[in-house]
C-alpha cells in the first residue's frame, strides 16, 4: 500500500485489472456470492423460530418490494392517494424509476414479476461487486477492492442487497460511475450517473461528486493540453439532470411542484428537518432507550459518523469525499424511520474506507480474520431484521 493519507495508487497499479484483472474479479464475486450465500441460510434459520413462518423467498419480497413490484405492473399514480378519511397517504410516485422499469422489463420477457424483481437485485449485486472491487483496486491497490467488497456486501444493512430493494442496482451505478470518472471514460460517467440520479434521491449526492470530477479533469486538460475539454462537463450535466427530471416530471404528474416531498412525508414521515429529528433519536436511545435495537442502530450512526471523520483526515479521492459528505448530510439530515438509517447508510462508501484501507496493510490473517468476524455479526444482524424485528427496513 501506499501512504498513510490514502493516497491513489500509481499508474502500474492501476493497470493491474488488464493484467490480471479476471482473477481479481473472479475473487470479489466469491466473496459476494459468500455472503448472499451464508446471509440466505441465516435467514432461514432464524425465519423457523419466528412464531410468523414465511419462506426465505417471501421474506425478501417485503416492505419496499411490494411498491417496486407495483410501480412495475401497474404504474405510477396520476395524482395523490388519501385515505376513507380524506388524510394525504404515501403512494407509488415516491419511488424512482430505474429498478422498477427493470422489473418490468423482465416481466415483459416472460417472468414473473417477483422472480425479475429479485433477479434484477441479484443481477445488480454481481455488478456492484465487480464496480466496487474495480474502485478499490483503482483508489487503493487490489487488497483493497477486495476489502471493500466483503465489507460492504456483509455489512449490517446488506441483506437489502439479497431483497427486491433498489439499493443493490444503486450501489452498482454509483461505484461503476466512479470507475468510469476515475478512468475518464465519460461517456459512461455520464449514462452511469444519469441512471443513478433516476434510481434514489441519493443520486443527487453522486451527480454533484461526477461533476466534481468533471471540473477537476477540465482543469487538468486545459493545464496540460491548453484545451477546454467538454466530454467531462457533458457527463455531470447528464448526472445533475436526473434528479430534478424526475421530481419535476412527478410534480407536472400531480399538478404541484412539491408534489414528490409531500408524498414522501405523507407516506414515511421522511423530510429534511436538518438532523433535529436524528439527534432526538439519538439523544433519547443513548439516555433512556431500552430496545436492542434502537440502541444499535444509534451506536451504527456514530460509528458511521466517526469512520467517515477518519476517512476524510485520509484525504481520499474528492470526488467520493463529496459524495460521502453530501449523502451523510441526506441521511443524517432527515426525519423518517429510524431503523432505515443504517440501510440508507450502506451505498455511502465513504464510511467504508478506514476499514478498507486498514484490512488492505494489514498481514492477510489479520484482515482475513477482521472481516470474518464482521461479517458474521453483518450478515446475522441483517437476517434479524427481516426475520424476528417486526418493522421496515
Amino acid at each position: 500500500m501506499e501512504s498513510q493519507t490514502m493516497t491513489p495508487v500509481t499508474e502500474k497499479d492501476r493497470l493491474w485489472d488488464k493484467a490480471g484483472g479476471g482473477a481479481g474479479v473472479g475473487t470479489a464475486l466469491g466473496i459476494l456470492a459468500l455472503t448472499r450465500v451464508g446471509q440466505l441460510v441465516m435467514i432461514w434459520w432464524l425465519g423457523g423460530a419466528t412464531a410468523e413462518p414465511r419462506s426465505v423467498w417471501d421474506r425478501l419480497l417485503i416492505w419496499d418490494g411490494g411498491w417496486f413490484l407495483r410501480v412495475a405492473m401497474d404504474g405510477y399514480p396520476r395524482g395523490y392517494t388519501y385515505d376513507a378519511a380524506g388524510v394525504l397517504q404515501g403512494n407509488e410516485l415516491a419511488f424512482f424509476p430505474v429498478y422498477p422499469m427493470l422489473i418490468r422489463f423482465g416481466a415483459a420477457i416472460g417472468l414473473e414479476p417477483a422472480t425479475a424483481a429479485i433477479l434484477v437485485a441479484w443481477l445488480a449485486s454481481i455488478g456492484a461487486a465487480i464496480a466496487l472491487h474495480l474502485l478499490g483496486t483503482s483508489l487503493y491497490g487490489k487488497r483493497a477492492g477486495w476489502a471493500l467488497v466483503a465489507i460492504c456486501c456483509s455489512a449490517p444493512a446488506s441483506v437489502v442487497l439479497s431483497m427486491a430493494y433498489s439499493e443493490s442496482i444503486f450501489l452498482a451505478l454509483v461505484a461503476g460511475m466512479f470507475v468510469a470518472a476515475h478512468r475518464r471514460v465519460w461517456w459512461a460517467a455520464g449514462m452511469l450517473g444519469l441512471l443513478t440520479a433516476l434510481s434514489r434521491p441519493t443520486g443527487a449526492a453522486a451527480a454533484l461528486a461526477l461533476a466534481v470530477a468533471a471540473v477537476l479533469a477540465v482543469r487538468e486538460i486545459r493545464r496540460a493540453e491548453g484545451r477546454i475539454a467538454w466530454e467531462p462537463l457533458v457527463a455531470a450535466a447528464a448526472a445533475l439532470a436526473g434528479v430534478p427530471l424526475y421530481l419535476g416530471w412527478v410534480a407536472w404528474r400531480v399538478g404541484e411542484l412539491d408534489a414528490w416531498f409531500k408524498i414522501q412525508t405523507a407516506g414515511w414521515g421522511t423530510s429534511f428537518d436538518y438532523g433535529a429529528s436524528t439527534a432526538a433519536f439519538l439523544t433519547t436511545t443513548l439516555r433512556s432507550g431500552d430496545g436492542w435495537i434502537p440502541m444499535s442502530v444509534a451506536l451504527i450512526l456514530l460509528v458511521a459518523l466517526a469512520a467517515a471523520v477518519v476517512a476524510l483526515t485520509g484525504r481520499p479521492w474528492l470526488p467520493l469525499a463529496v459524495y460521502g459528505v453530501v449523502a451523510m448530510i441526506l441521511v443524517y439530515g432527515q426525519a423518517g424511520f429510524y431503523h432505515s438509517k443504517p440501510r440508507l447508510l450502506l451505498p455511502v462508501l465513504l464510511t467504508l474506507l478506514p476499514a478498507v484501507v486498514a484490512a488492505a496493510r494489514a498481514r492477510p490473517r489479520v484482515a482475513v480474520l477482521s472481516i470474518t468476524a464482521w461479517a458474521l455479526f453483518g450478515l446475522w444482524y441483517g437476517a434479524y431484521l427481516v426475520t424476528v424485528w417486526p418493522y421496515t427496513l
